[in-house]
């Protein structure tokens, strides 16, 4: 669902600025086993995914990388530590690269056009 809802929105937005970028982890109940090559010709071969999709990383512990130890401690949410608490937890960053909204990994994608859409006319 997340996968195909999240291209949808970078269909619907790319061409006003949309950047989509995608960091799979396992840290979930190993929902993402597969190595980073399997699992992006999986989103590309089941969900057309065209926009960037990185490689596997940690998102929580000491293995956090950079990028989000400074999205949690921008926007922290309401786990200890500000911790992605599950698979999916999207962040909305503007154009000068400024964390302005967090949402949960049960928000679907499409519920935050309204957001994406205002920041695109900022």
């Amino acid at each position: 669902m997340n996968y195909r809802q999240l291209q949808a929105l970078y269909i619907q937005h790319a061409a006003d600025g949309l950047c989509i970028l995608a960091f799979p982890s396992n840290q979930f109940l190993n929902l993402e086993p597969g190595t980073d090559e399997e699992i992006k010709q999986y989103v590309t071969d089941k969900y057309n995914v065209t926009f960037q999709l990185f490689h596997k990383i940690d998102v929580n512990g000491n293995n956090t990388i950079p990028l989000y130890r400074y999205l949690k401690e921008k926007l922290p949410g309401y786990q200890p530590k500000g911790d992605i608490e599950y698979n999916y937890v999207k962040f909305l960053i503007d154009r000068n690269g400024v964390p302005r909204e967090r949402f949960p990994s049960s928000t679907p994608p499409m519920k935050m056009h309204n957001s994406i859409q205002r920041m695109l006319n900022q």
